[in-house]
Protein backbone atom coordinates (compact mmCIF):
# COMPACT_ATOMS: atom_id res chain seq x y z
CA UNK A 1 0.00 0.00 0.00
CA UNK A 2 1.48 3.54 -1.05
CA UNK A 3 -0.63 6.80 0.01
CA UNK A 4 0.00 10.67 -0.07
CA UNK A 5 -1.86 13.80 1.28
CA UNK A 6 -2.77 16.54 -1.34
CA UNK A 7 -5.38 19.27 -2.15
CA UNK A 8 -8.54 17.89 -3.58
CA UNK A 9 -11.24 20.09 -3.72
CA UNK A 10 -9.75 22.71 -1.40
CA UNK A 11 -9.43 19.87 1.30
CA UNK A 12 -6.26 17.94 2.38
CA UNK A 13 -7.12 14.48 1.82
CA UNK A 14 -5.09 11.23 1.93
CA UNK A 15 -5.17 9.69 -1.31
CA UNK A 16 -4.38 5.88 -2.34
CA UNK A 17 -1.65 5.63 -4.93
CA UNK A 18 -1.57 3.23 -7.51
CA UNK A 19 0.14 2.30 -10.78
CA UNK A 20 -1.87 2.94 -13.84
CA UNK A 21 -0.70 3.17 -17.45
CA UNK A 22 2.61 3.40 -15.84
CA UNK A 23 2.28 6.17 -14.01
CA UNK A 24 1.54 6.59 -9.76
CA UNK A 25 -1.95 7.58 -9.78
CA UNK A 26 -4.31 8.59 -6.92
CA UNK A 27 -7.28 6.54 -7.36
CA UNK A 28 -8.85 6.59 -4.12
CA UNK A 29 -9.73 8.97 -0.72
CA UNK A 30 -8.51 7.43 2.05
CA UNK A 31 -11.65 8.56 4.47
CA UNK A 32 -9.69 8.30 7.76
CA UNK A 33 -6.02 9.19 8.74
CA UNK A 34 -4.26 5.98 7.66
CA UNK A 35 -2.75 5.64 11.37
CA UNK A 36 -5.99 5.14 12.26
CA UNK A 37 -6.79 2.03 10.00
CA UNK A 38 -7.40 -1.10 11.59
CA UNK A 39 -5.04 -3.69 10.35
CA UNK A 40 -4.59 -7.05 10.82
CA UNK A 41 -0.99 -9.19 10.96
CA UNK A 42 -1.76 -11.82 8.66
CA UNK A 43 1.96 -13.22 8.94
CA UNK A 44 4.68 -11.42 10.94
CA UNK A 45 5.75 -9.50 7.76
CA UNK A 46 2.56 -9.08 6.06
CA UNK A 47 -0.24 -6.41 7.22
CA UNK A 48 -3.69 -6.65 5.45
CA UNK A 49 -5.30 -2.95 5.90
CA UNK A 50 -9.34 -2.29 6.68
CA UNK A 51 -9.13 1.29 5.10
CA UNK A 52 -12.63 2.97 3.94
CA UNK A 53 -11.87 4.48 0.57
CA UNK A 54 -14.30 6.40 -2.00
CA UNK A 55 -13.02 5.98 -5.54
CA UNK A 56 -12.49 8.98 -7.40
CA UNK A 57 -11.45 10.34 -11.04
CA UNK A 58 -7.74 9.22 -11.29
CA UNK A 59 -5.26 11.95 -10.91
CA UNK A 60 -1.97 11.25 -11.60
CA UNK A 61 0.63 11.99 -8.86
CA UNK A 62 2.94 14.51 -10.66
CA UNK A 63 -0.09 16.84 -11.36
CA UNK A 64 -1.29 16.63 -8.00
CA UNK A 65 -0.54 19.40 -5.73
CA UNK A 66 0.97 17.40 -2.79
CA UNK A 67 1.17 18.07 1.08
CA UNK A 68 3.34 16.50 3.85
CA UNK A 69 1.97 12.70 3.89
CA UNK A 70 2.04 12.82 7.44
CA UNK A 71 0.76 14.87 10.57
CA UNK A 72 2.93 14.09 13.03
CA UNK A 73 3.06 15.27 17.30
CA UNK A 74 6.58 15.55 16.74
CA UNK A 75 9.53 14.88 14.81
CA UNK A 76 12.08 12.98 16.22
CA UNK A 77 15.40 12.62 13.84
CA UNK A 78 18.79 10.53 14.37
CA UNK A 79 22.27 12.10 14.21
CA UNK A 80 25.49 10.97 13.34
CA UNK A 81 24.32 7.84 12.40
CA UNK A 82 26.54 6.84 9.39
CA UNK A 83 30.22 6.03 10.18
CA UNK A 84 31.70 8.00 6.91
CA UNK A 85 29.13 11.31 7.41
CA UNK A 86 30.58 11.72 11.23
CA UNK A 87 34.06 11.62 9.85
CA UNK A 88 33.41 14.00 7.25
CA UNK A 89 32.13 16.56 9.52
CA UNK A 90 35.12 15.07 12.07
CA UNK A 91 32.63 14.68 14.80
CA UNK A 92 32.64 11.95 17.40
CA UNK A 93 31.21 8.99 17.07
CA UNK A 94 28.26 8.30 19.44
CA UNK A 95 28.12 5.54 21.86
CA UNK A 96 24.26 5.44 22.31
CA UNK A 97 21.83 7.00 19.50
CA UNK A 98 22.16 10.76 19.14
CA UNK A 99 18.11 12.59 18.90
CA UNK A 100 17.08 16.01 18.55
CA UNK A 101 13.61 16.99 17.33
CA UNK A 102 12.44 19.36 14.33
CA UNK A 103 8.85 21.28 15.24
CA UNK A 104 5.91 20.00 13.08
CA UNK A 105 5.68 23.78 12.14
CA UNK A 106 9.25 23.32 9.63
CA UNK A 107 7.48 20.41 7.31
CA UNK A 108 6.69 21.17 4.09
CA UNK A 109 5.98 18.84 1.06
CA UNK A 110 6.73 18.09 -2.52
CA UNK A 111 8.02 20.78 -4.76
CA UNK A 112 7.45 23.08 -2.22
CA UNK A 113 10.37 25.85 -1.68
CA UNK A 114 12.78 25.90 1.23
CA UNK A 115 13.57 29.05 1.96
CA UNK A 116 17.21 29.86 3.35
CA UNK A 117 17.00 32.09 6.20
CA UNK A 118 18.83 35.51 6.26
CA UNK A 119 20.32 34.63 9.67
CA UNK A 120 22.35 31.72 7.84
CA UNK A 121 25.03 31.68 5.69
CA UNK A 122 25.66 28.10 4.83
CA UNK A 123 21.82 25.91 4.59
CA UNK A 124 23.06 21.97 3.61
CA UNK A 125 21.02 19.31 2.29
CA UNK A 126 20.56 15.88 4.15
CA UNK A 127 18.64 13.58 2.28
CA UNK A 128 16.92 10.56 5.09
CA UNK A 129 14.85 7.46 5.40
CA UNK A 130 12.30 7.92 7.72
CA UNK A 131 9.89 6.00 9.54
CA UNK A 132 5.91 6.15 10.31
CA UNK A 133 5.05 5.52 13.67
CA UNK A 134 2.09 3.31 13.71
CA UNK A 135 1.04 2.37 17.34
CA UNK A 136 1.67 3.96 20.46
CA UNK A 137 4.83 3.01 22.19
CA UNK A 138 6.79 3.34 25.11
CA UNK A 139 9.45 1.59 27.18
CA UNK A 140 10.22 -1.01 24.35
CA UNK A 141 13.14 -3.23 25.31
CA UNK A 142 16.00 -4.49 23.62
CA UNK A 143 15.30 -7.41 21.62
CA UNK A 144 12.12 -6.73 21.37
CA UNK A 145 10.19 -7.43 17.66
CA UNK A 146 9.49 -3.19 16.89
CA UNK A 147 7.57 -4.42 13.15
CA UNK A 148 4.35 -3.80 14.86
CA UNK A 149 4.96 -0.34 15.50
CA UNK A 150 6.08 1.19 12.32
CA UNK A 151 3.14 2.34 10.00
CA UNK A 152 5.38 2.94 7.39
CA UNK A 153 8.17 4.68 5.36
CA UNK A 154 8.47 8.30 3.42
CA UNK A 155 11.71 10.72 2.64
CA UNK A 156 12.92 13.37 4.51
CA UNK A 157 15.52 16.33 3.72
CA UNK A 158 17.19 17.13 7.22
CA UNK A 159 17.73 20.59 6.24
CA UNK A 160 20.32 22.87 8.43
CA UNK A 161 21.95 25.66 9.08
CA UNK A 162 24.94 24.26 9.26
CA UNK A 163 26.65 27.56 10.38
CA UNK A 164 24.49 27.94 13.21
CA UNK A 165 24.39 24.43 13.84
CA UNK A 166 28.36 24.07 14.53
CA UNK A 167 28.39 26.77 17.58
CA UNK A 168 25.50 25.80 19.33
CA UNK A 169 25.57 22.52 21.78
CA UNK A 170 22.06 21.75 20.81
CA UNK A 171 20.78 21.72 17.53
CA UNK A 172 16.86 23.23 17.24
CA UNK A 173 17.69 26.56 16.19
CA UNK A 174 19.90 24.94 12.70
CA UNK A 175 17.29 22.66 12.34
CA UNK A 176 13.90 23.78 13.06
CA UNK A 177 13.36 26.58 10.84
CA UNK A 178 10.17 27.15 8.74
CA UNK A 179 10.59 24.39 5.62
CA UNK A 180 13.63 23.29 6.73
CA UNK A 181 11.80 19.81 6.99
CA UNK A 182 10.53 18.59 3.45
CA UNK A 183 8.85 15.14 3.36
CA UNK A 184 7.59 12.54 0.93
CA UNK A 185 6.36 12.74 -1.67
CA UNK A 186 4.24 9.49 -0.36
CA UNK A 187 4.47 7.01 2.59
CA UNK A 188 5.01 3.24 1.40
CA UNK A 189 3.65 0.66 3.58
CA UNK A 190 6.12 -1.20 5.98
CA UNK A 191 6.07 -4.58 4.11
CA UNK A 192 7.34 -3.02 0.93
CA UNK A 193 10.66 -1.36 2.44
CA UNK A 194 13.31 -3.65 4.30
CA UNK A 195 16.34 -1.59 5.87
CA UNK A 196 17.06 -4.49 7.54
CA UNK A 197 18.47 -5.53 3.97
CA UNK A 198 19.55 -2.39 2.49
CA UNK A 199 17.44 0.70 1.27
CA UNK A 200 19.52 2.89 -0.63
CA UNK A 201 19.31 6.93 0.05
CA UNK A 202 20.85 9.21 -2.49
CA UNK A 203 20.52 12.55 -2.92
CA UNK A 204 20.86 14.92 -5.90
CA UNK A 205 21.10 18.98 -6.47
CA UNK A 206 20.88 19.87 -10.33
CA UNK A 207 20.82 16.20 -10.97
CA UNK A 208 24.32 16.14 -9.91
CA UNK A 209 24.56 13.20 -6.90
CA UNK A 210 25.79 14.26 -3.75
CA UNK A 211 24.88 11.27 -1.60
CA UNK A 212 24.50 7.94 -1.97
CA UNK A 213 24.70 5.50 0.62
CA UNK A 214 22.78 2.69 2.26
CA UNK A 215 20.84 2.08 5.47
CA UNK A 216 23.18 -1.42 5.93
CA UNK A 217 25.28 1.22 7.22
CA UNK A 218 23.42 2.60 10.00
CA UNK A 219 25.44 2.54 13.09
CA UNK A 220 22.38 2.45 14.96
CA UNK A 221 19.71 0.13 14.22
CA UNK A 222 15.77 1.04 13.33
CA UNK A 223 15.34 -1.55 16.79
CA UNK A 224 18.14 0.46 18.84
CA UNK A 225 16.76 3.83 17.36
CA UNK A 226 12.99 3.17 18.98
CA UNK A 227 14.25 1.23 22.06
CA UNK A 228 16.21 4.68 22.84
CA UNK A 229 13.31 6.81 22.09
CA UNK A 230 10.75 5.05 23.84
CA UNK A 231 12.80 5.02 26.90
CA UNK A 232 12.60 8.99 27.23
CA UNK A 233 9.10 9.56 25.59
CA UNK A 234 6.17 7.88 23.98
CA UNK A 235 5.59 7.88 20.51
CA UNK A 236 2.23 8.50 19.05
CA UNK A 237 1.10 7.29 16.02
CA UNK A 238 1.78 9.43 12.86
CA UNK A 239 5.07 10.78 14.57
CA UNK A 240 7.63 10.57 11.79
CA UNK A 241 11.59 9.74 13.11
CA UNK A 242 14.43 10.19 10.46
CA UNK A 243 16.86 7.83 10.46
CA UNK A 244 20.01 9.27 9.63
CA UNK A 245 21.90 10.85 6.75
CA UNK A 246 24.66 9.29 4.45
CA UNK A 247 27.95 11.53 3.40
CA UNK A 248 27.93 13.62 1.25
CA UNK A 249 25.78 17.24 3.04
CA UNK A 250 26.36 20.01 1.32
CA UNK A 251 25.36 23.83 0.49
CA UNK A 252 21.90 24.72 -1.23
CA UNK A 253 21.88 27.76 -2.77
CA UNK A 254 18.86 29.79 -4.19
CA UNK A 255 17.94 28.45 -7.64
CA UNK A 256 18.95 24.73 -6.51
CA UNK A 257 16.41 21.95 -6.89
CA UNK A 258 17.43 19.27 -4.60
CA UNK A 259 16.04 15.68 -4.81
CA UNK A 260 15.82 12.63 -2.03
CA UNK A 261 15.74 9.50 -3.69
CA UNK A 262 15.31 6.56 -1.22
CA UNK A 263 14.58 3.16 -3.20
CA UNK A 264 11.32 1.52 -2.95
CA UNK A 265 9.55 4.62 -1.89
CA UNK A 266 10.33 7.72 -4.85
CA UNK A 267 11.73 11.26 -4.90
CA UNK A 268 11.10 14.14 -2.93
CA UNK A 269 11.82 17.17 -4.98
CA UNK A 270 11.86 20.70 -3.83
CA UNK A 271 13.38 23.90 -4.80
CA UNK A 272 15.60 26.66 -3.00
CA UNK A 273 14.93 29.95 -2.58
CA UNK A 274 16.36 32.78 0.02
CA UNK A 275 14.03 33.94 2.29
CA UNK A 276 11.99 37.46 1.65
CA UNK A 277 10.26 38.62 4.55
CA UNK A 278 7.31 40.65 3.56
CA UNK A 279 5.73 44.36 5.23
CA UNK A 280 3.61 42.34 7.49
CA UNK A 281 6.55 40.14 8.54
CA UNK A 282 5.30 36.64 7.64
CA UNK A 283 7.08 34.06 5.35
CA UNK A 284 4.63 31.80 3.37
CA UNK A 285 5.14 28.46 3.94
CA UNK A 286 4.09 24.91 2.32
CA UNK A 287 1.03 23.90 3.65
CA UNK A 288 -2.54 25.41 1.52
CA UNK A 289 -5.39 22.90 2.01
CA UNK A 290 -7.53 22.98 4.97
CA UNK A 291 -8.50 19.72 7.25
CA UNK A 292 -9.81 16.64 6.23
Amino acid sequence: MKYCRFQHNGRSRYGLVERVAGRDTITQILLAAPEEFPRTNRTDDVTVYEVPMERIAPLPLDEAKLLPPVKPSKIVCVGRNYLAHIKELNHDVPKTPLIFFKPPSSLIGHDDVIFRPRISQRVDFEGELALVVGKRCKHLKPGQVVWPYILGWTIVNDVTARDLQEPEKQWTRAKGFDTFCPVGPVVVARDEVDPWVGVTVETRVNGVVKQHGTTEDFLFSIEDILVWITQAMTLEPGDLIATGTPEGVGPLLAGDVVEVEVSGIGTLRNRVEDEVIPAGGEQAGGEQAGDE
